[in-house]
C-alpha cells in the first residue's frame, strides 16, 4: 500500500527448564496458580536476581543466527529495568537487555535488533487475580525495521518468522506470540497496537488501523502518537494511551546485575547448536537434490517432514528417481499423517521402514492401493508397513491361473456389466475390473487382470 510503513517487535518464550533470573521451573501451565514462584520472581523486597539463564542467552543467539544476525561482541551489555505499571509486573519494571546481536535479515524485512527479557505474570481484569507462574520466564524479543508495506506482506513475514522460530526447537508453543504492531500512513504519526496473540489478529488490526488513520486524514484530522488494543471481538483498535517513549520507560541499567558480554566462544556454540533455517533449507533441497521450489517449501514447514525427506533420499537405491521418492515422502505419507491428523514428528515409522515399502511397489509386489493401506496401518502403531502386509496377506496375487479363475467369477456374477461392455461401454470394463479387486482385497496385479478381461471379452463393441 502507497504510504504505509509496518514495523514488529515480536515476542516469544524460550524453551527453557527454569527461569531467567531464578530457578523456578519454567512450566507455567501444567501448575496451579503461583505454585512455580520465589521471592525473586515475585518482586518480594530485598529479593536479587540470579546471574541470567546462560541457556536462554545461547538460544536467543540461535535464533540470531538464524536470522542473519551480527552477535554484539566484545561490548558491555546490560539488563534494564523498563518501568512500567500494572498488576502482572510485581516489581513494577521489566527486566529487557541491550541488543545482544543486530543487522538481520528475513524476506527482505531487516532485522534491527534482538533482546532478552522476562515475561511478567498473568493478570486477570475481570476477577483481579495474578498469577506469577509465568513471571520470569524467558522471552526473545525481534524488532524488525518498518519495511513492510501491507497486511498481507506483514502477515507473509509473521507466518515465515514463526516457521524460524519453530525450526528451532527452543522455544515454547504452548506459549503462542506476541505482537506489537507500529503502523503509520505517510503524513500521519505512528500508532503502536500492543500485544496481538494471532497472525490472523496482526492483519485484521493493521487492515482496521490502516483504514482508520486514512479516513482521519481524509477529513483533515490528525492522526496522533498513540498505543492501541486490538478488540478481538469486533475487529477494531480501541486507544491505551498516549505512545510512551524510551523516556517513558524510565530505561536504567538494573543495578543488581552486573554487566555482561557475549563472547566469540558464545557465538560460536550457538551458530554450531542452531539448525538450517527453513529459508536456506528450502533452497539447499532444489539445488541438492533437483526437486521443485514449490516441493521444498512444502517440505520444510516442518522440520522433522524435511529430515525424513533427505533421510530416505540419502538411504535409497542409487537409481531411484527423486520424483519417486518425493511422490511416496511428500505426498503419499503426507497425505496419510494429514487424514489421521498427525505430524512428522507423531508419526512412528523409520525412513527404512518407508524405503521397504517403497521397494515392494517399485518392484510390482504390491499395489500403491494395498501400500496405502499398510502405510495407514502403519503410521500410528508398533508394526512397520512390512509386518502390516505380511499380517494381512496384501502382496500383489500375480498368478494368472488364480486370476482367471477369479474373473471367470466375476463376469459370471455380473451379466449386465458384460452386456454393457459388448455394446460399446468401455467404462464397464473398469466395473469388472473393480469387482476383481474386492473379491482379491486389492491384491491382484491391475496389468494382468486387465490383459485378461480384454482377453476374455474381446473389444467393446464386437461379438
Amino acid at each position: 500500500m502507497p504510504g504505509v510503513r509496518i514495523g514488529f517487535e515480536v515476542h516469544v518464550q524460550l524453551d527453557t527448564e527454569s527461569k531467567l533470573f531464578c530457578r523456578c521451573p519454567a512450566d507455567y501451565e501444567d501448575a496451579e496458580p503461583n505454585e512455580n514462584t520465589c521471592p525473586i520472581c515475585t518482586g518480594m523486597p530485598g529479593a536479587k536476581p540470579l546471574p541470567p539463564n546462560r541457556e536462554a542467552l545461547l538460544i536467543a543467539l540461535e535464533i540470531a543466527h538464524m536470522l542473519g544476525c551480527e552477535p554484539v561482541i566484545g561490548k558491555r551489555l546490560y539488563f534494564q529495568r523498563k518501568h512500567y505499571d500494572y498488576p502482572d509486573l510485581p516489581s513494577g519494571y521489566q527486566r529487557t537487555s541491550t541488543p545482544i546481536a543486530v543487522n538481520g535479515e528475513l524476506d527482505g524485512v531487516r532485522i534491527r535488533e534482538i533482546h532478552v527479557e522476562e515475561d511478567p505474570g498473568r493478570w486477570d481484569p475481570s476477577t483481579g487475580r495474578v498469577d506469577y507462574n509465568r513471571s520470569g520466564v524467558p522471552l526473545i524479543e525481534i524488532v524488525t525495521e518498518p519495511d513492510m508495506r501491507s497486511p498481507e506482506e506483514a502477515r507473509d513475514f509473521l507466518r515465515r518468522l514463526l516457521q524460524v522460530l519453530r525450526y528451532s526447537g527452543k522455544v515454547r508453543e504452548d506459549g503462542g506470540i506476541r505482537v506489537d504492531a507500529n503502523v503509520s500512513v505517510e503524513g500521519g504519526a505512528r500508532v503502536e497496537i500492543k500485544n496481538i496473540n494471532s497472525i490472523k489478529g496482526v492483519y485484521r488490526a493493521l487492515k482496521f488501523e490502516i483504514q482508520r488513520q486514512r479516513n482521519l486524514m481524509r477529513h483533515g484530522r490528525e492522526v496522533r502518537r498513540e498505543t492501541r488494543a486490538f478488540r478481538e471481538d469486533q475487529g477494531t483498535t480501541v486507544p491505551m494511551r498516549a505512545k510512551e517513549t524510551a523516556e517513558d520507560y524510565r530505561y536504567i541499567p538494573d543495578p543488581d546485575l552486573p554487566p555482561f558480554e557475549i563472547t566469540e566462544d558464545m557465538w560460536e556454540e550457538a551458530v554450531a547448536r542452531a539448525p538450517e533455517p527453513p529459508h536456506k533449507r528450502a533452497e539447499r533441497l532444489v539445488e541438492e537434490y533437483g526437486i521443485s521450489k514449490e516441493a521444498a517449501e512444502a517440505l520444510v514447514t516442518e522440520r522433522e517432514w524435511a529430515d525424513f525427506f533427505e533421510e530416505v533420499a540419502e538411504k535409497a537405491p542409487d537409481d531411484w528417481e527423486i520424483e519417486f521418492i518425493d511422490q511416496w515422502v511428500r505426498k503419499e505419507l503426507k497425505k496419510v499423517l494429514n487424514k489421521k491428523e498427525l505430524s512428522f514428528r507423531e508419526a512412528r515409522i523409520e525412513p527404512e521402514e518407508l524405503i521397504e515399502l517403497m521397494r515392494l511397489v517399485r518392484d510390482g509386489k504390491i499395489t500403491r492401493q494395498n501400500a496405502l493401506n499398510a502405510l495407514w496401518e502403519a503410521v500410528d502403531s508398533d508394526k512397520s508397513p512390512v509386518e502390516v502386509i505380511e499380517e494381512e496377506g496384501l502382496l500383489k496375487v500375480s498368478d494368472e491361473d488364480r486370476l482367471a479363475e477369479v474373473v471367470e467369477e466375476v463376469l459370471e456374477e455380473n451379466p449386465q456389466a458384460v452386456e454393457d461392455y459388448k455394446s460399446g461401454k468401455e467404462e464397464a470394463i473398469h466395473y469388472l475390473m473393480g469387482q476383481v479387486m474386492r473379491k482379491t482385497r486389492g491384491q491382484a496385479d491391475p496389468e494382468v487382470t486387465m490383459r485378461l478381461l480384454r482377453e476374455r471379452l474381446g473389444e467393446p463393441g464386437g461379438d
